[in-house]
């Protein structure tokens, strides 16, 4: 079980790391901050409760049980940063945000002083490392504390399930799939944890033993919930970046052929490390170098090579903008070869600006090599270039 438990924590943990790739900026940001702070308290959670953990907290303190109140704090703070989540995510004025979290606040270091208290003034000399709930659900004080610390988190869940639920029906697209995730495992937690706790206890206090409905069923079920809510949380703020890197990679590779017939021209240094770089910052500087090599080559297009293969274009049916880029590659290719081949330029210099150069973003530079490819001339002159740049 403790296996379990601490994979659950790694896999929640690893979310919080991913939101905060880049501290600079994310601490400037109370969203992100929550967010990550509200994900790491739920990897304490999980770690907190595992038996392993509860054993080694117990055997350090010298206290019986002592992994009982740190777990149930533990549980209630990371109650507090959900309510301090949706405070952020909601948003307002400064003053009444920070005016919302000092009470949420408030409210939980109350409640973990109670526990705390409480426990103290329980009775808990038998070590229970996985059934304490149903165990000390009849005792004194640590009775009160179980139940203090099961309505703070329920109370937490139901906030959470009602905002999920309003705010669902004023939002769309990423926001509102992240808010159905996020209820999805409220409610995972409120029916298959709670309520499967509040039965086992309930039933101990009638003479019966429900007792595998809190040792059995509700860790797993409180593992998948808090997970689920996670991927809410991480959902609307992780995946515009990772579709952004995606298609930075798909430009990167459609580049490809429009840079190995260039890159011989390209002076543009290749920063050290780059074997780390995300997608997108290999793009950025690919289509630098691109647009370093296209200056280079300038005085060896020659416009006449780009008409003649503009009007092949045009008599073969072509669109005016295919024909354009189809003349572009066409000019493209024969400049790569006679650049590789170390002749002279021409002596009058082509004024004519390639699409790729006026338009912004990569999606010009993709037009043309996708083009370069078609192009009679683009086998040779790539040829030409791998020939000429290998001595170098």
């Amino acid at each position: 079980m403790s296996l379990v438990v601490y994979l659950a924590a790694l896999v929640f943990g690893l979310s919080s790391v991913l939101i905060f790739r880049r501290p600079r900026t994310a601490l400037r940001n109370p969203l992100t901050v929550s967010t990550c702070a509200a994900i790491v308290l739920g990897s304490l959670v999980f770690v907190c409760a595992a038996p392993l953990t509860l054993s080694a907290v117990n055997d350090l303190t010298g206290i019986p049980n002592f992994g009982a109140p740190l777990t149930y704090g533990m549980l209630s703070a990371y109650s507090c940063s959900l309510l301090i989540l949706l405070i952020n995510w909601r948003g307002g004025s400064r003053a009444h945000v920070r005016r919302l979290v000092l009470r949420c606040v408030a409210a939980y270091g109350a409640l973990i002083v109670a526990i705390v208290v409480l426990f103290a003034l329980g009775d808990a000399r038998t070590e229970r490392l996985r059934d304490l709930d149903t165990f000390y659900a009849t005792t004194p004080g640590l009775r009160e504390m179980i139940l203090l610390y099961l309505l703070g988190h329920s109370a937490a869940m139901v906030v959470m399930c009602a905002v999920c639920l309003k705010w669902g029906r004023e939002v769309t697209g990423l926001l509102r799939a992240g808010l159905r995730l996020i209820l999805a495992g409220a409610l995972l937690d409120l029916l298959g944890f709670q309520a499967t706790k509040y039965t086992a206890i309930a039933a101990r206090w009638t003479g019966h033993d429900l007792d595998f409905l809190s040792t059995t069923l509700a860790p797993p079920m409180a593992s998948l919930g808090a997970l689920i809510c996670s991927a809410g949380f991480v959902l609307p703020r992780l995946l515009p970046a990772a579709v952004a890197q995606w298609r930075g990679l798909a430009d990167h590779r459609a580049l490809h052929p429009l840079w190995s017939a260039v890159r011989f021209a390209s002076t543009a240094p290749k920063p050290e490390a780059s074997w780390w770089w995300l997608p997108q910052e290999r793009l950025r500087w690919r289509e630098v170098s691109i647009h370093d090599a296209l200056l280079a080559l300038a005085p060896y297009f020659d416009d006449r090579v780009r008409a003649r293969a503009v009007d092949e274009a045009l008599r073969a049916g072509r669109s005016t903008h295919q024909a354009r880029i189809a003349g572009e590659a066409a000019m493209l290719a024969a400049a790569t070869r006679r650049a590789a081949a170390q002749e002279p330029p021409l002596d009058a210099p082509c004024p004519y600006r390639l699409h790729a150069t006026e338009v912004p973003g990569t999606g010009g530079l993709v037009e043309l090599a996708q083009a370069l490819c078609r192009s009679p001339l683009g086998a040779t002159g790539s040829a030409g270039t791998v020939r000429a740049a290998s001595p170098r």
